[in-house]
């Protein structure tokens, strides 16, 4: 019976590709049974929730049709897709100078005499700011150090996840950066509400830095509290002797390419905000500023030029999948769109809803997204795939399309932490030693917490009206 246990196979997820081929012929075989609707829709195109009628007649859309509308969805998701495509790019010439990594590095061995709360609390903030900045599943190269970090600490295993990708996690979940394709589908401006997302993210940085702290101080006065259930961490940092932090200088170049990092999306959000004429104009600014950044650092770092176009192509490829992703997930759209489906869901949906507070809509519409997100951990993806559908459940419930943006990110954001099906966390976990499990028992307590608080946040945006401008 045993061995019969170890042959079985482990549940997998499916790959992406395949879980978006599966909703589209899902959506298509949906077109025969689910009765075509419509909503009336006003002269500004948005959707009058008061007035749905069902057309009377089905029109289904084949499987074979389906897969035509693939170039339409490719096509027409063009500018969102070229964005992330230079946006990766951009962010991968900018690693290969390793300007971060010696920051990184540097500042942990400056810091290293200045008391371990301190050093925790100064890591940690470092982390969280470059993942609502630039985060991404290239981060788990952080790790290792965080391992050192760790050690030299006299700390399990799990706090080299903690301070990297957790931290990382949370500012990549909460930060005001990764909202370009959401806000886009949603129709609203790009970078919208940086300040008050930016606000947003120092606030769970600080509960993250808090938990962190608590955990920190239960396993110093007995280690035998660590989520890793055992202290044979303890007996092989005390076996293996100090780990010791290297010393790492920080250049000149290094310094000018950090400001070029971070300055570039001041200057982006900036134009964003108070030039830009319309949302297109945002997008061709961005690409531009973006290269130019990437191009700009290569050469900081007394790169080639043939180096520089290397790791633009690297990065551009590695985006490229993901772009085709965000073009597949718009089919997904079209296929109900013209099977006229796709009303007659969100009137359906709406209609329990129609008689609740907003505020308690939203808070729906975040842990929704939740529950989904461990399923399609991309948050690109997720975002192509829902906000078609979250679009008009906005526009018949009144909502400000700001808020359904804040709740999709909410919802996003913290389930990640946990998600089984993401490369990041899991890898995270494999690059420390972290058996999955150890890292879901530590990771949940403060999961639920940030959720919860969310639902707060979001709530309390919608009763203030935040509009985001």
């Amino acid at each position: 019976m045993s061995e019969a246990k170890k042959d079985r196979k482990k549940f997998k997820l499916p790959h992406l590709m395949w879980i978006l081929m599966g909703l589209i012929l899902i959506m298509s075989a949906l077109t025969y049974i689910i009765p075509a609707g419509e909503f009336a829709v006003l002269e500004d195109g948005k959707i009058d929730g008061t007035s749905f009628n069902y057309v009377g007649t089905q029109s289904p859309v084949s499987p074979l049709r389906a897969l035509f509308l693939m170039q339409d969805g490719l096509v027409g998701s063009a500018v969102i897709i070229m964005t992330v495509l230079v946006g990766g790019a951009s962010i991968g010439v900018i690693l290969a100078t390793g300007a971060i990594d010696n920051f990184l590095s540097w500042a942990t061995f400056k810091l290293q005499d200045k008391g371990q709360n301190t050093l925790i609390v100064i890591m940690m903030v470092m982390m969280v700011y470059l993942g609502g900045f630039g985060g991404g599943d290239f981060l788990i190269a952080l790790v290792p150090m965080g391992l050192v970090f760790a050690r030299k600490l006299k700390l399990d295993p799990i706090m080299a996840i903690a301070v990297t990708t957790f931290a990382t996690m949370v500012g990549f979940g909460t930060g005001p950066n990764k909202l370009l394709i959401p806000q886009n589908l949603m129709d609203v401006p790009v970078y919208s509400g940086f300040g008050m997302r930016f606000i947003i993210m120092n606030v769970f940085m600080v509960i993250a830095i808090v938990y962190v702290m608590w955990y920190v101080n239960k396993i110093k006065k007995d280690p035998s509290k660590s989520a890793m259930g055992d202290t044979e961490w303890l007996t092989s940092i005390n076996e293996s002797g100090e780990a010791v932090i290297k010393e790492s200088k920080l250049t000149l170049r290094d310094i000018i390419i950090m400001i070029i990092f971070f300055g570039q999306y001041v200057v982006i959000v900036y134009y964003s905000i108070f030039l830009a004429p319309n949302a297109l104009a945002t997008y061709n600014f961005l690409v531009a500023v973006q290269t130019v950044s990437a191009i700009a650092s290569g050469l900081i770092a007394k790169m080639s030029w043939d180096k520089i176009g290397d790791e633009y192509a690297k990065g551009l490829a590695g985006m490229a999948f993901v772009g085709f992703i965000i073009g597949m997930a718009r089919v997904v759209s079209l296929v109900m769109a013209e099977g006229k489906i796709l009303h007659t869901i969100v009137y359906n949906m709406t209609k329990p809803l129609m008689s609740l507070d907003r505020g308690i809509s939203a808070i729906g519409l975040t842990g929704i997204i939740a529950i989904i997100n461990p399923i399609i951990p991309s948050a690109s993806s997720k975002a192509a795939i829902l906000m078609p559908i979250i679009k008009p459940i906005t526009e018949v419930l009144g909502m400000n399309p700001q808020i359904a943006v804040q709740a999709f990110q909410f919802g996003d954001g913290f389930t990640n932490i946990i998600s089984p099906a993401l490369g990041w966390t899991v890898g995270s976990c494999a690059a420390a030693g972290v058996p999955f499990q150890k890292w879901f028992k530590w990771a949940m307590p403060i999961v639920i917490i940030m959720i919860l608080i969310s639902f707060v946040m979001i709530y309390f945006l919608n009763m203030i009206g935040w509009m985001g401008y």
